[in-house]
């Protein structure tokens, strides 16, 4: 999914910088955010609350395909309105995203921009938190996951892929092509080992404060690191 934000013009375009959102460009979780703040207004129910719990406790352990789990994270919106989700989405993002947004994150966007960068958030979190948080920043555009909607409601399923792992490097390399901007001169900020491929596939990669895993492989490749405090 891609929204453009921006009315600048794309000619004048000199390289391309893809930022992740959870826990690079904000310090929050959306997806957690989301569920406990559903939770706490009657949205989500306790099953759905614990078939959460149990998944998320599958990925951070890796005891199952991370792809699939991810899938079935958003299963829970299952006949949820358009609408809801959307509040919900507002919401969150401007009650617990937005003010966790490092200053670090804004002053690596105002730095790219003054060099006539193109400025994208490329993520996994919805597209309606995506927005919002595209809009506080005056970035050019979101790639991100998108949830399937039929007669207004949420059938829990993705529209195409969820925007994670090795499906982001796909769309990252897509986005490059589309603006005939080479994926060597663009840029990817990113915290998790999940991230790899689409750190790869840059000639710049940035991990920010990086969990262990991608820790330990920055250091291997020479990759910058950055730590960065809220």
């Amino acid at each position: 999914m891609e929204t453009i934000f921006s009315s600048g013009n794309n000619s004048n375009i000199r390289y391309i910088v893809f930022f992740d959102l959870d826990q690079t460009l904000a310090k929050s979780i959306s997806g957690r955010s989301l569920a406990r703040e559903a939770y706490k207004k009657g949205i989500m129910k306790n099953r759905d609350l614990v078939r959460a719990v149990i998944f998320s406790v599958l990925f951070r352990l890796k005891l199952k395909d991370q792809s699939e789990i991810i899938n079935k994270m958003v299963s829970w919106v299952k006949g949820m309105s358009e609408k809801t989700l959307k509040d919900l989405c507002y919401e969150v993002a401007h009650k617990e995203i937005i003010p966790s947004i490092y200053e670090e994150a804004k002053t690596e966007i105002n730095f790219h921009r003054a060099a006539n960068a193109k400025i994208v958030i490329l993520s996994s979190a919805l597209t309606d938190v995506c927005r919002e948080i595209a809009v506080c920043l005056n970035l050019d555009d979101i790639i991100c996951s998108e949830l399937e909607i039929k007669n207004g409601y949420l059938t829990g399923q993705p529209v195409g892929q969820l925007c994670y792992g090795e499906e982001k490097a796909v769309r990252l390399k897509a986005y490059c092509k589309k603006y005939d901007c080479s994926p060597s001169e663009a840029w990817y900020y990113g915290d998790s080992i999940s991230d790899l491929c689409a750190l790869i596939a840059v000639g710049n990669p940035v991990c920010v404060n990086p969990d262990n895993n991608l820790k330990r492989t920055a250091i291997k490749r020479g990759w910058k690191i950055l730590s960065w405090d809220h």
